[in-house]
């Protein structure tokens, strides 16, 4: 019997003793009160302790929750790094570059952030397997891979004219893209230098859109793919019976913009701020609906805009190693498509900005070569739109070689897709007027390059300063065994650092000016001795700082130019610490973070 229960036994007996006696009633009260403030002061202790018990174990239950929330941690930690490691060795055990990208693709469906984690950590290796030069290969095969038969992306064709407003919003709620900020667009009329894949061209836009996350640290969900079918004049694909795209001829002329302006239209309407990226949209139509819709809503086509950016990078780079000046050269471009042309706007521009010459001045150190030779006045009557401002009044060339002698230009550009157009005639004619010959091969994939890296070093006698559109194997070089690696003019440097610009910055237009700005960021970031182990641009390794940099210059440009739209908040904490700290602070990571070293 405990004591409380000992003292009301007590009481009871007591005051009924007390009643017997017939004391006085009072008498009876002051015991019993006092015996009450006894229990009452032994229950309060008691419930003391008991508190105090009640807390102790509570605090060991949170103990106990805090070890085991620790040991779940470790343990989901070396999952991550077990799923990691496992991926990139079954990525590693496939033998052919399909057979890579197809398990990327699968990765992507089943583990997403299992894939951008190994992707973010072997950027160097993993790049040729998501983009160029295995997502050539991969659009040309997209309606027959297994891996591609559930698409990542919106497709938009001629029937749902009056009805793409709908068909985005539907997309949109049902893949988790609210938060859309940046979209890859095509209508696969010139997927890399492999002609019309009309559908399949979502494959391109899809490998873009991955290196949004992994090079640019967009947050996956606010990024998206859109393929605007309007069929395609690729016979094979239309009869085959896999091919999932529109089995007729393309569509043209008012039909064509009318279901291009629709979806742009409603882009605005729903997605003001998101960032449009016009991709292998064919020459009929890649300057105007670029020009059509550049100044109402954010966007640029990276095939005109993103390759004219990181050439330019090459040429200021490779031009600072051997202490030219830029407004010093003359280029001549082989192939006078949108890629070429965007690259000479883009150099116009530059020397009317850094060179003082005057836009005249500055378009007649770019010459451009086509199938028919030199573009010159004498044959405006034949000309392409834009190739229009390039035509200088020089007389007729035929033939490359001739031009090089004739012109004697300090950089030879292929945007061609003739695969080794530079020869060995030509890289030596290029390598008598130059002590270091500026040899740009930039067509992809690599079967369709100009010329090789191998070949640029044996013939140059081993001078050239060379850049490629796709990946080629080093050299060593004669003179002194020292390995020679080529530079890759990869959209990739560009186009991620520009598009998470974009997002920080809410900018409303994207100008020439910010590409310039992206140029001279990416060129000062190889020295003097990258440059002649052949490195123009920093490793891709080292690619989340490259975009930090460029991203962070681009951003401090639309502050100023008013094209940004961030808060006062927002600029301030930028000004104060720093707009490369601002940047990286918003680059996208997949949760939890793991470690970027190789795997």
């Amino acid at each position: 019997m405990t004591f409380e229960s000992c003292l009301l036994v007590f009481v009871c007996v007591y005051v009924r003793v007390i009643h017997k006696q017939k004391r006085r009633k009072s008498e009876a009260v002051v015991v019993t009160f006092f015996i009450h403030s006894r229990i009452s002061a032994k229950l309060k202790k008691n419930e003391n302790k008991d508190d105090e018990r009640v807390r102790e174990s509570e605090r060991e239950r949170e103990r106990a929750r805090e070890r085991e929330q620790r040991e779940s941690a470790k343990n989901q930690s070396k999952i991550i790094m077990a799923a990691s490691a496992s991926a990139l060795k079954t990525f590693r055990s496939k033998l052919l570059p399909i057979e890579k990208y197809s398990f990327l693709r699968h990765l992507q469906s089943a583990e997403p952030l299992t894939l951008y984690r190994v992707l973010a950590a072997n950027a160097m290796e993993c790049l040729p397997f998501v983009y160029t030069p295995t997502v050539g290969e991969a659009c040309e095969k997209y309606h027959v891979l297994p891996a591609t038969k559930t698409s990542f992306g919106l497709f938009i064709n001629k029937g749902d004219v009056g009805k793409v407003g709908a068909k985005l919003r539907k997309f949109i709620e049902e893949k988790d893209k609210e938060d859309v900020k940046v979209a890859v667009v095509t209508d696969g009329e010139r997927i890399l230098g492999l002609g019309d894949l009309g559908a399949n061209g979502m494959g391109i836009c899809e490998g873009k859109s991955m290196l949004y996350t992994v090079f640019g640290g967009v947050d996956p969900r606010k990024v998206m793919s859109v393929c605007i079918d309007v069929g395609t004049e690729n016979e094979a694909l239309r009869a085959h019976e896999e091919y999932r795209g529109l089995r007729e001829n393309r569509i043209r002329g008012e039909m064509y913009d009318e279901l291009v302006d629709e979806f742009m239209r409603e882009m605005r309407m729903q997605k003001p701020s998101c960032l449009i990226q016009f991709e292998d949209f064919g020459n009929a139509n890649a300057f105007r609906v670029l020009e059509n819709h550049r100044r109402v809503q954010p966007c640029f086509n990276d095939d005109i805009q993103g390759t004219a950016c990181v050439t330019l990078a090459a040429l200021e780079a490779a031009l600072r190693e051997q202490k030219k000046a830029l407004k010093d050269i003359t280029v001549l471009f082989y192939g006078a498509g949108e890629a070429g042309v965007g690259i000479g706007e883009l150099v116009v521009r530059a020397l009317e900005k850094s060179g003082g010459l005057s836009h005249e001045e500055a378009k007649r150190r770019c010459f451009f070569m086509d199938s028919k030779g030199l573009v010159v006045k004498s044959r405006l009557h034949e000309l392409q739109p834009h190739k229009i401002p390039f035509a200088h009044e020089y007389e007729p060339v035929k033939d490359l070689k001739t031009a090089i002698t004739k012109l004697k230009p300090t950089a030879l550009i292929g945007v061609s897709t003739i695969h080794n157009a530079f020869d060995k005639e030509v890289i030596e004619t290029m390598s008598a007027l130059n002590e270091r010959p500026i040899i740009f091969p930039l067509s992809n994939p690599t079967s369709k390059a100009e010329c090789t890296f191998e070949d640029a070093m044996k013939y140059s006698n081993d001078k050239v300063i060379f850049a490629s559109g796709s990946p080629f194997p080093s050299v060593v070089r004669r003179e002194d065994g020292v390995e020679i690696f080529p530079a890759q003019a990869n959209n990739a440097y560009v186009f991620p650092a520009v598009g998470l610009a974009s997002v920080v910055a809410d900018c409303k237009e994207i100008t020439d000016d910010h590409f310039l700005v992206a140029a001279e960021t990416l060129a000062s970031l190889a020295s003097n001795d990258d440059i002649d182990r052949g490195y123009l641009f920093p490793d891709f390794t080292e690619i989340e700082d490259v975009t930090a940099k460029i991203a962070a210059n681009v951003i401090e440009k639309m502050t100023k130019d008013g094209t940004g739209r961030m808060t006062q908040e927002e600029l301030s904490e930028a000004k104060r610490d720093g707009f490369e700290s601002f940047t990286r602070k918003r680059m996208w990571k997949p949760p939890p973070e793991v470690s970027h070293a190789r795997l």
